[in-house]
């Protein structure tokens, strides 16, 4: 009987057109059907450990750390603070649709790379303000 040969493979990195400061919606996950689930992206961690690709959202998954007083003046207890979300699981959202859409790229005449997402409706490339 042959057995398998396993094969080291590096973890893939998920491509995502999201940056800081883009309002976005949990479309999966524990936090899809709490409130709120949707928020400005505080920061994206790329690289951080083990735990790649993910996404603080501002006001959304809130986690509770206790802390201890370290020093004579620091007061201690609980903090509440964001924790983060695979990016996989949230979209960009557009608050005219009131729905989350699909982020996609394009190059214009004069060849800039612009974001932006197809209209559902009138199936056109709408152009996000940069």
């Amino acid at each position: 009987m042959a057995t398998k040969k396993k094969t080291s493979r590096a973890p893939r990195r998920v491509n995502s057109a999201l940056k800081s400061g883009d309002l976005v919606m949990v479309i999966a996950g524990g936090h899809k059907e709490k409130r709120p689930n949707k928020g400005k992206v505080a920061k994206i961690l790329r690289f951080e450990g083990k735990k790649k690709d993910r996404v603080v959202l501002e006001g959304v998954n809130m986690v509770t750390r206790h802390q201890r007083a370290t020093q004579p003046g620091q007061q201690g207890g609980k903090i509440q603070k964001e924790a983060a979300i695979h990016i996989s699981n949230v979209m960009y959202y557009v608050e005219e649709l009131k729905k989350p859409v699909r982020l996609k790229h394009q190059f214009l005449d004069d060849g800039t790379k612009v974001r932006g997402y197809l209209h559902p409706e009138k199936n056109e490339f709408v152009q996000l303000a940069s």
